[in-house]
């Protein structure tokens, strides 16, 4: 059974090691550069809340929460969420983005948005509507891929 709590800073090794898996591959988030444990102790913690799925002791996944702007848009939250290959398909994913959405409401935010949802990117496409985000549009040639391509990017929102 998975299950979703804050993290800790033994977390870090393991939730850094999917981090720079994701960002390997090319294909989700936006960063080129992998994180150190280092970095990534630092980088988690300056989040709002992170949250890591895991089961029988064994971290799957994480996801990050942090305001998406400033100002008169700071109750707009944002978030990341990467699971571990070897863990895809078993639940992890949906947890966390509806542990996210709680921990969001509990932060005080309003609005979840995610800004570059690659459109290629399917199964978070699909878990995202699921769950009642709502696409704002299609940036075309948002994202550029490994291989030098341009895919587009589908912003979503949805209410806390």
């Amino acid at each position: 059974m998975v299950e979703v709590r804050p993290y800790v800073y033994d977390d870090v090794a393991a939730m850094v090691e999917i981090w720079n898996e994701v960002v390997r591959d090319g294909i989700a988030f936006p960063q080129e550069n992998e994180l150190s444990l280092e970095e990534g102790a630092e980088f988690f913690a300056a989040q709002t809340h992170c949250g890591v799925a895991v089961e029988d002791g064994a971290v799957l996944g994480l996801y990050i929460l942090h305001p998406n702007n400033i100002g008169r848009c700071g109750h707009i939250a944002n978030a990341s969420y990467a699971v571990s290959s070897a863990a895809r398909g078993r639940g992890a994913g949906r947890a966390l983005v509806v542990d996210s959405l709680e921990q969001g409401r509990a932060y005080g935010f309003r609005v979840m948005q995610f800004n570059a949802v690659v459109a290629t990117n399917a199964g978070a496409r699909h878990l995202y509507e699921k769950l009642g985000f709502v696409q704002l549009g299609t940036i075309p040639g948002g994202f550029r891929m490994p291989d030098g391509t341009y895919a587009d990017i589908c912003p979503y929102y949805h209410e806390l």
